[in-house]
């Protein structure tokens, strides 16, 4: 299992305002989860029978602040701050907060339309920052990450490509309602094929989102301190 620490390959060079927002709502919300349990849930996770029968729409923007457990959240919370900052750089503000919540919305919609007669709670961020992932390997293929490293009872702090660690995160997905907190409460599910969804999302409309400037001052050295 990898740990990404940081990408070494450049820096921001503003603030990740947006980027560091998001995680404080996911972990408000999570809270508010274990405080609320099953009927929090039920009340703003997608189901997609719902969604396909005209209802609750507003899931949609609401269940990518959900999470199934601590694995699931912890994991997605670690990646998003390894990996968003940059793209948040490349986009902007404001353009980065349209592309996280499109990315979202049509990884739950992908989710939607693969199982439109379910009627078990999606939740989570993972589509969102699946979106993040897909414009990381488009906007940077090269880079590399810092990542602390476990191998067993070894633990070492090496360099890896991006894209590997992009699959690792795709791996904690996969494994990330064990012990689950919330999802043994509620039956709750992860949406993985909104993984999918969302990564390719990301990937096709990286380009459209990205400010030219803004990637063109983001090179090693700079960035060293906040603008």
């Amino acid at each position: 299992m990898g740990i990404p620490l940081r990408d070494i390959s450049r820096r921001p060079v503003h603030r990740p305002v947006i980027t560091v927002s998001i995680i404080v709502i996911n972990a408000v919300v999570f809270i508010l989860e274990l405080v609320g349990g099953e009927p929090f849930v039920q009340q703003w996770s997608v189901i997609p029978a719902n969604i396909a029968a005209g209802h609750r729409w507003v899931t949609i923007l609401t269940a990518m602040f959900m999470h199934a457990g601590w694995m699931h959240i912890i994991g997605n919370m670690v990646f998003l701050w390894a990996f968003g900052p940059e793209i948040e750089d490349a986009m902007g503000p404001i353009r980065y907060l349209v592309f996280y919540l499109l990315g979202g919305s049509v990884a739950f919609l992908a989710q939607i339309a693969a199982m439109s007669s379910s009627t078990v709670p999606n939740l989570g961020a993972s589509g969102a920052i699946a979106a993040v992932m897909g414009a990381f390997l488009i906007t940077y293929p090269r880079d590399r990450i810092r990542t602390l490293l476990f191998l067993g009872w070894f633990v070492t702090v090496t360099v890896l490509p991006a894209a590997v660690l992009i699959g690792i995160w795709f791996l904690i997905q996969l494994f990330s309602q064990v012990g689950a907190v919330v999802a043994a409460q509620s039956g709750g599910g992860v949406a993985y094929m909104a993984h999918v969804g969302g990564f390719i999302f990301g990937a096709i409309t990286a380009k459209l989102f990205e400010d030219r400037r803004r990637i063109a001052a983001q090179t090693l050295g700079r960035g060293q301190f906040y603008e």
